[in-house]
């Protein structure tokens, strides 16, 4: 076996090769964990935002929220369930809310997007206790005020305290903004359910949304929905339903897979030709290795351990690279609700460690046949060669 310190004496005297190719190598590694990271926050988003206490209750057949419509006296139905929680004062916990959309433009370059409004319930705020108001204070019901998420003031234009964006009929006053620790909530902006269905003239409700102490009374909820003839909805919890949101970050995460490759196959040429260089500036040193009694196995391992060297360098320059990007806030439109969503860049331990093996399996892929290639030179011409 060649001792190790001869290959990473060799990377280090040649040190301009060496960092060109790594920094091809960290390249590719970066942009593989942004891109994955991208993915990943989206999907933690939507996985986080779900509550398994928290039942919703839309038309049957329908992706979204925003599809969905429940009617008056279905809601009044339903409120009487007795698996439904109750408040202090005895009252059930649920809440009906209404979503629609509005194109508003955002800060970064002018183009418009879709934000969306949910009409909430008081008991949206007990019901989902993450949402807080971080600034200014919570809309009164039965006027024209709005709060908006933190994300949605940083990303959209005139979305700031004590604006009047147009909504609907007429303006709105923003007078608050609230903070949802990172989940679709995010991405929203809140006001009273009454006031924006008579603005946009809905006749109905988007969903309802109730607390249950446990998963047997939201079965059993689910189950009378279902047989119900008056009624005929169906139930998920929000866990569920957020579940089937991050099929969003599918085509994210295929894109990310797609780049990667395409992008690994240029860097993996690039190591070969860093390591055709290196056999061809040596041959006279695989000659004099071969005269000593090493193998041409022990010639190839050493050559494809030297790929691998390089390729980890530059996998771990690409972490690096990587990980300003970490918590940095960004949006994309979710398809299954046709809205913009905000979430953030998450690159994560686990993330990272995939970047580090792809570069070392591109190393490996990379140097085999120029390590082949040095493991099969003839003694005497090695020897040889000026």
């Amino acid at each position: 076996m060649i001792p190790l310190r001869y290959n990473i004496r060799y990377l280090r005297n040649r040190w301009t090769g060496t960092a060109m190719t790594a920094l091809t190598f960290a390249l590719v590694v970066a942009t593989f964990i942004i891109v994955m990271s991208l993915a990943q926050g989206m999907s933690a988003a939507l996985s986080t935002s779900g509550d398994p206490h928290n039942l919703l209750m839309l038309r049957q057949g329908v992706q979204s929220e925003g599809q969905s419509g429940v009617r008056f006296d279905q809601y009044y139905i339903i409120r009487n369930y007795p698996e439904i929680k109750q408040n202090a004062k005895g009252e059930p916990l649920i809440a009906p809310e209404v979503l629609t959309l509005v194109n508003k433009p955002k800060r970064s370059d002018g183009r418009p997007t879709n934000l969306q409004i949910r009409g909430v319930h008081p008991n949206s705020f007990q019901i989902r206790p993450e949402v807080k108001i971080v600034k200014g204070r919570n809309f009164r019901p039965g006027l024209r005020e709005v709060i908006v998420s933190r994300s949605v003031a940083q990303r959209f234009q005139h979305m700031n305290l004590g604006d009047e964006p147009q909504f609907g009929r007429g303006k709105w006053t923003i007078v608050g903004i609230f903070d949802a620790r990172g989940t679709a909530f995010d991405s929203e902006v809140w006001g009273d359910y009454q006031e924006l269905m008579q603005d946009f003239d809905r006749t109905m409700y988007s969903t309802l949304v109730a607390r249950v102490d446990n998963a047997q009374a939201a079965d059993t909820i689910k189950h009378r929905l279902e047989e119900d003839r008056r009624i005929k909805l169906m139930g998920k919890t929000e866990e569920e339903y957020y579940r089937e949101q991050t099929k969003t970050a599918g085509p994210l995460k295929a894109f990310g897979g797609f780049l990667a490759v395409v992008m690994s196959v240029g860097a993996c040429f690039a190591g070969m030709n860093t390591m055709y260089a290196s056999v061809a500036n040596r041959v006279k040193e695989i000659g004099t290795l071969r005269i000593l009694g090493f193998t041409p196995a022990s010639i190839l391992l050493s050559f494809q351990i030297e790929s691998i060297l390089l390729a980890l360098f530059g996998g771990m320059l690409g972490c690096v690279l990587a990980l300003p990007m970490n918590g940095l806030a960004t949006g994309t439109m979710n398809f299954e609700t046709f809205s913009e969503i905000v979430f953030y860049f998450s690159v994560t331990p686990a993330l990272m460690f995939k970047g580090i093996v792809f570069a070392v399996l591109m190393g490996a892929v990379g140097g085999f046949l120029p390590a082949y290639s040095a493991s099969r030179r003839p003694v005497l011409d090695a020897l040889r060669q000026n």
